[in-house]
């Protein structure tokens, strides 16, 4: 079984101020082994991947949680430039968002999403997701970033 990494850089792209709140809430009080890193819309989720500024000294996030409903470059843009980038490709991009519709759904995975959850109404539900997706990604899978190359691309079938 995987070892569980000393953090998971969590990189979460949401322009909604009360679900960063929720997030970081759910975070601290399930004391999740993690560092969230907040940008708010896809544009600066890019910069922050690009160690641009203000982000120069930004860890490569172990895993992104995109929403997709934001100004200026909005999720589905960010996912396509993510996916499309030889050396981002391989970091897990879950969609979590509002949305439901089909469209939506079947937009994300053609793009490569990795994983697409509808963020819960609900205060206990939020909490369960959150805690689940800190579970398979922290306990259960082995990420591309916990290898020796994460950027590497594997030429091996």
């Amino acid at each position: 079984m995987p070892t569980e990494p000393a953090v998971l850089q969590v990189l979460l792209v949401e322009d909604d101020l009360a679900d960063v709140a929720l997030m970081e809430s759910v975070f601290e009080d399930h004391r999740i082994n993690s560092e969230l890193h907040h940008v708010a819309d896809g544009e600066e989720a890019m910069a922050f991947l690009y160690k641009e500024e203000p982000y120069t000294d930004a860890p490569r996030p172990d895993l992104i949680l995109l929403d997709l409903n934001m100004p200026r470059v909005d999720g589905r843009q960010a996912l396509t430039l993510i996916k499309q980038d030889d050396k981002l490709k391989s970091i897990p991009v879950i969609v979590f968002t509002t949305s439901s519709t089909d469209s939506d759904i079947m937009a994300s995975y053609s793009r490569n999403a990795n994983a697409f959850i509808t963020k819960p109404i609900d205060l206990d539900q939020f909490e369960h997701v959150v805690a689940e997706i800190r579970n398979f990604y922290g306990h259960t899978v082995t990420l591309p970033s916990r290898v020796s190359d994460p950027t590497r691309l594997d030429e091996a079938d």
